[in-house]
């Protein structure tokens, strides 16, 4: 299996050299036009997880590895770093974080795993433990990772009763800014941003990744909204010209359809 793998990946260095020397596109990459490419491959990445079709992260899998060897051939060619370099760096970077494994100390879960890991990065001189939260993260992303990054070193809720009540008291100060006639962008914006951080919080408390869980709901939104559309066609109705009591049968039909598909 070992050697398989690594025929392939000699090939696909092979390929890359093939392509840095002959191909006129690939002859003109950078690093930074790269960069975006492969954002996107991630987010493509993303999208096959979610609708579990293994066969496109296989493939999505491959881009990203494409993408990794490309640019440690543009790192190579600049003297700086290799694809040998990459992975050696790698390889000493969870040897060294994976004492449990690596070394004499006892790690009999994930959650001591996690601590154990920031303490280390902290050791290998980073200043904060957010230092390794990327600033262009999506912000609902970044504060996943903040509050994952803050727990690691013991600074965290004791009880998922706790974060249920803060979700609660954030929700009471929005609501108390509002009923103020607080505008956008002042109080009300900011009381609103702790009111998704808490329950950002909480999603973390009870085992739901909020990226994910706001995703699916979004694609079922999606979903029905389209249905709703297709009904509308099939009607010769106009959405702009039907009430919203309307709207909302076919929206529930929608519903109906999926919970029958479920069952």
């Amino acid at each position: 299996m070992h050697e398989k793998a690594l025929e392939n990946f000699n090939k696909l260095l092979g390929i890359m050299n093939d392509l840095r020397s002959q191909c006129p596109w690939d002859r003109e990459q950078t690093l930074e036009s790269l960069r975006y490419l492969s954002i996107e491959e991630v987010y493509e990445l993303s999208d096959a997880i979610l609708e579990g079709d293994l066969d496109m992260v296989k493939k999505e899998l491959g881009d990203l590895l494409l993408h990794v060897v490309f640019y440690a051939r543009i790192g190579e060619e600049k003297g700086a770093f290799s694809i040998a370099d990459v992975i050696d760096s790698i390889n000493s970077k969870l040897v060294h974080r994976h004492p449990h494994i690596y070394g004499n100390v006892e790690a009999n879960d994930a959650e001591t795993v996690k601590n154990n890991w920031e303490r280390i990065k902290l050791g290998e001189g980073k200043k904060s433990v957010l230092e390794g939260v990327p600033m262009s993260l999506p912000a609902m992303v970044k504060a996943y990772r903040i509050q994952e990054k803050a727990r690691g070193v013991g600074f965290d809720w004791e009880k998922t009763s706790q974060v249920r009540e803060k979700v609660l008291e954030e929700l009471d100060e929005l609501t108390r800014e509002l009923e103020k006639g607080d505008v956008p962008g002042s109080r009300a914006e900011e009381e609103f941003g702790d009111l998704l951080f808490a329950l950002i919080n909480y999603s973390r408390f009870i085992g739901i990744n909020p990226e994910d869980a706001l995703e699916k709901t979004n694609r079922k939104f999606i979903r029905r909204f389209k249905h709703l559309e297709n009904r509308a066609l099939q009607d010769g109705r106009n959405l702009h010209d039907m009430t919203l009591a309307e709207m909302d049968l076919w929206w529930d039909e929608a519903k109906a359809s999926e919970a029958q598909q479920d069952g």
